[in-house]
């Protein structure tokens, strides 16, 4: 048995701002064709929910549209920034913008299992935060990894753990940080997940990466420029299809959606500010 996930992120969703809306409605309609077992969204799903509620109700109302079974993990847009990230471009995470993401989509951390599989799915903003629910999170995260028994781990998360290396040092946005790195994996303990995807990046990225394989999803709304981020892989929108084998095997592939354009964020100043 072989169950089928479509990996979706980086929608940016909003009503008062719908930019992005119409590349979401062609991904729908792919999706819709195809009925995989598991539409995930990993994050990014509103334009600015981390500031308007409206945002997240909208984006919330359009995935309902899609008649499909879809799981979230929150993104920075939707719930604020890592707390150690530098010059971030959204506030930082805190119990307030926390509970309004969980009100509108539900657990912000959870794991289910297939066969062969346990997929892990984590709230990236909330690690290196002093809230309470971090804590929480990190034992999850450690009793579901322990507990994975004889099934392989997909680990899903916003952001990259790192580009190539987790014993990498910078200080960013685009990765996770050093030191909430180490805590995860700590977590994890020895059960270093066989996959782990991610969004955040808006670039489409498949390898290895310390004994994990590492598969980043693109954005379904826009790329960024050469001049604001570098290429570290494929810019193009779309999404990747994942397929967990009950013996343990994946494969994922890129899916790039008919209709869909690839959008550059740059022309849309109105949506977060201009682009340099």
């Amino acid at each position: 048995m072989t169950f089928h996930i479509a990996q979706i992120s980086d929608t940016h969703l909003s009503a008062d701002k719908p930019y992005f809306v119409a590349n979401f409605e062609r991904t729908g309609e792919a999706l819709r064709a195809q009925r995989p077992d598991l539409v995930l969204n990993s994050g990014d799903i509103s334009l600015n929910g981390a500031a308007s509620d409206d945002d997240l109700a909208e984006a919330r109302r359009l995935h309902d549209a899609l008649d499909l079974t879809v799981r979230y993990i929150p993104g920075n847009h939707d719930i604020g920034d890592n707390v150690d990230v530098p010059h971030a471009h959204s506030p930082a995470i805190d119990g307030g913008r926390r509970a309004r993401y969980v009100r509108h989509f539900g657990a912000d951390w959870w794991h289910m299992d297939v066969p062969g599989w346990r997929l892990l799915a984590i709230n990236a903003q909330l690690l290196g935060s002093s809230l309470e629910a971090a804590a929480e999170q990190e034992a999850f995260v450690a009793e579901a990894a322990a507990g994975a028994g004889g099934r392989a781990v997909a680990l899903f998360v916003h952001k990259p753990l790192f580009d190539r290396h987790d014993a990498e040092s910078e200080l960013g946005g685009r990765f996770l940080n050093p030191a909430p790195r180490r805590r995860l994996l700590a977590a994890l303990g020895t059960r270093r997940p066989a996959v782990v995807a991610c969004g955040h990046v808006h670039q489409h990225r498949d390898g290895d990466g310390c004994g994990m394989r590492c598969v980043w999803a693109p954005s379904t709304a826009f790329v960024l420029p050469d001049s604001r981020q570098p290429r570290y892989g494929l810019k193009e929108v779309g999404y990747v299809v994942h397929r967990l084998h009950a013996d343990g095997a994946h494969d994922s592939r890129l899916v790039s959606v008919p209709g869909a354009a690839t959008l550059n964020i740059a022309d849309f100043p109105a949506a977060y500010g201009p682009v340099a």
